[in-house]
């Protein structure tokens, strides 16, 4: 069957074979419900334009409700290995011939894209979904850890008393941000570009508002070139994904560090670790390398997107809408993934309590609050006072000091070396280095004190529960969209 009288030939065997052949089959898996639901759409609108009859519209809905996977297939004879073509080959070999009209005024760029962005749509939506589920999970375990005291770290040494749950409220916020940041995409890409043509519009009066509200758009996109030669919703898209696959990096960076046997913070249950075929004493979490592994994936799937753009012209091209565009799936998948294994490490972690309050108590961790003391009990000018406090834990630790056994005729010495008396001492020295007046010492907004953290968890909590409500609330209309345009077309006018 020749479907254009441009070219007499047929795809070759190593074009079909490296190229349409493996983009149709991409393209039936994950887009052909999508370009049944376009074509159904604008045949909705050929009614409309009085280009057919009812009876010839329903028998060729009727027509397209019937395609499925299994009914069409890659062949260079038949269709060019090209499923908009295999689609209408489908159509036309059916029972009622469609009618003349058909397809007329119609392009495959917009249709292409189209289909391209419904398919986003709905995974951009799963992985949201996906970060909802891992929110919840988040806040519960935080909830759980809000005066469990550890040590937080910077430039890799211990520095202050925290807690597990003021580290995973960080990542419950983390998680609502970008929840945030995709609803604005998604937001922005809810634009339909059916009706845009090849780049310079239609023809016919289309009406494209009502094709996008059949499709479950938002709005029609007003410029036909932006519709057809945009593909700024995958980067904006990508971006999204990358920014926050970054950050649980950075999370599950800690999760490692704190879960090796040089901390011993943490724990995960025997079906989240593996074993050493050597050295049968190990336990190790190779999940977490599993997860930091697909968090580069994501990351450089999204510079895939940008680059494979870069310097090819604003136009329909295979090369931006086929040979790039296909980075997101691939980025998506990668994403539910990790999501769906952080989530498993999440509700699996065990964290070692009395492991955490040792390791607080090896540290003097209350100097930051003992040179607070000093300056704001004794008088002394800040600066001096944070020589003094370290100086005294300098000799503290020269002499194996423990931090919870002060030593105050010591701090007495060190504040007198620069002229100051520290009175009284041995009480200055007991609110700073006990471990959970340390933890109850900050008390600004968001800070790591218990009562700070379970403001936070339920300020997020309520937050994630709004955003779960904002997707819901996307996901209804395209599936109210969906269930619209599967309404049979009746076979005759109703007045």
């Amino acid at each position: 069957m020749a479907v254009t009288g441009r070219i007499d030939g047929t795809p070759s065997d190593v074009w079909h074979e490296e190229v349409l052949a493996p983009q149709f089959a991409y393209e039936a898996e994950h887009l052909l419900p999508h370009y049944v639901a376009i074509e159904r759409a604008l045949l909705r609108d050929y009614v409309r334009m009085g280009l057919v009859d009812p009876a010839g519209a329903a028998a060729l809905d009727a027509r397209l409700g019937s395609l499925d996977v299994d009914a069409i297939r890659a062949d260079p004879q038949q269709n060019m290995s090209d499923i908009s073509f295999a689609l209408e080959h489908h159509v036309q070999s059916g029972p009622t011939p469609p009618f003349a009209a058909w397809h007329v005024d119609r392009s495959r760029n917009d249709a292409q894209v189209c289909a391209q962005l419904m398919a986003a749509r709905t995974h951009f939506t799963a992985a949201a979904a996906d970060l909802i589920d891992l929110g919840r999970a988040v806040t519960a375990l935080a909830a759980r850890h809000t005066d469990t005291p550890m040590p937080g770290y910077t430039h890799g040494q211990a520095a202050q008393i925290i807690t597990p749950g003021y580290h995973l409220a960080a990542l419950a916020a983390e998680t609502n941000a970008a929840l945030r940041r995709m609803l604005h995409t998604y937001d922005e890409a809810d634009a339909c570009p059916l009706g845009s043509g090849a780049m310079a519009g239609q023809e016919l009066p289309w009406d494209r508002a009502r094709l996008a509200a059949d499709l479950g758009f938002a709005r029609p996109q007003p410029h036909a070139l932006v519709g057809v030669a945009s593909r700024t919703w995958t980067t904006a898209m990508a971006a999204d994904l990358a920014g926050y696959a970054a950050v649980l990096s950075r999370f599950t960076t800690d999760f490692m560090t704190w879960g090796g046997s040089g901390f011993g913070f943490l724990d995960l249950p025997d079906d989240l670790a593996g074993i050493s075929a050597a050295m049968p004493q190990k336990r190790n979490f190779p999940v977490l390398e599993r997860i930091r592994g697909r968090c580069a994936h994501v990351v450089g799937r999204a510079a895939d997107l940008v680059a494979g753009q870069r310097n090819t012209p604003y136009s329909n091209t295979v090369e931006v809408s086929k040979e790039t565009g296909a980075h997101l799936y691939t980025q998506v998948r990668a994403m539910r993934s990790l999501l769906r294994l952080t989530r498993a490490v999440v509700t699996g972690i065990t964290y070692r309590t009395e492991r955490m309050r040792t390791a607080c108590a090896e540290d003097h961790l209350g100097g930051f609050t003992l040179a607070n003391r000093l300056t704001l009990d004794c008088g002394i000018p800040w600066r001096t006072a944070q020589i003094v406090a370290g100086r005294y834990i300098k000799h503290a630790v020269e002499r194996d000091l423990d931090a919870a056994a002060p030593d105050a005729d010591l701090l007495r010495a060190c504040a007198a070396e620069s002229g100051y008396e520290a009175e009284p001492a041995a009480a200055l020295l007991a609110e700073a280095f006990d471990i959970d007046a340390g933890l109850r010492a900050k008390h600004s907004a968001g800070s790591a004190h218990p009562d700070q953290v379970a403001r936070l968890l339920k300020a997020e909590g309520g937050e994630l529960g709004r955003l779960d409500a904002e997707w819901s609330r996307r996901t209804a209309h395209r599936q109210a969209a969906a269930r619209h345009l599967d309404e049979p077309l009746p076979s005759q006018d109703h007045v």
